[in-house]
């Protein structure tokens, strides 16, 4: 968990740097991060097709930080996790599944022998609708400004010059900083909104949800992203 920890952290501090410096390096280190996370559980594992992809790709990224391209990857990250994770909430909202949150909700109050109310189950609905709603806005933004960054945005790479341009330093800021901030902020604002709506929880504090969130175990966890 810790490495898997370290290796997202890293990744939107190494791909700020680089747009910063305009480093090619930097932007390798942050593409190499990611590629690291994605593949840590089958590398883990000594899985040896993990392995080959890890080297190919490590092999690819090195040319390609050589290159005046070599900034371009770090665009996609932000849009794709983003629309992935968005795409997770707003999948469980179609008729006949179980919201995200609600899961969630649901799972804790399991835990504790604590029947869910009527309210909470249409608050967690909702909820589930605002993080599927606000990543989606997340991720519209840094598609737009990735198209927009100069000099290593989309439309400059391809030679068009963008209606409107911000730079890869700006660019970087929303996308590797900022988005965090949002998405923590919403968490705090929603977390002090609900200690005020729902006062009988089966936590007092921050930190006893956190620790409840992990007792649920990792099969919960498993199932939960399926």
């Amino acid at each position: 968990m810790a490495l898997r920890v370290a290796l997202a952290l890293s990744y939107p501090l190494f791909a700020h740097l680089a747009s910063l410096n305009g480093s090619g390096a930097w932007a390798g280190l942050a593409m190499a991060s990611s590629v690291l996370l994605i593949l840590l559980e089958p590398l883990l594992n000594r899985r040896l097709w993990a392995l080959l992809v890890l080297a190919a790709c490590l092999l690819g990224l090195w040319w390609l930080a050589q290159t005046r391209y070599a900034l371009m990857p770090l665009l996609a990250p932000p849009v794709v996790f983003i629309t992935l994770v968005s795409w997770l909430f707003g999948r469980t909202l179609v008729k006949g599944r179980v919201p995200l949150i609600t899961r969630i909700v649901e799972a804790l109050y399991a835990q504790a022998s604590t029947p869910m109310t009527p309210d909470l189950y249409r608050y967690t609905r909702q909820l589930t609708f605002a993080w599927a709603l606000l990543l989606a806005l997340l991720a519209v933004i840094n598609l737009l400004l990735a198209l927009c960054a100069v000099p290593d945005g989309v439309l400059a790479q391809l030679g068009h010059v963008p209606p409107v341009s911000v730079t890869n330093a700006q660019w970087s800021l929303f996308a590797n900083v900022l988005n965090y901030g949002i998405v923590g902020g919403f968490f705090v604002v929603e977390y002090l909104l609900r200690k005020r709506r729902f006062p009988h929880r089966p936590y007092r504090n921050a930190l006893e949800f956190g620790q409840q969130m992990a007792r649920l175990g990792p099969h919960f966890w498993n199932e939960f992203l399926r």
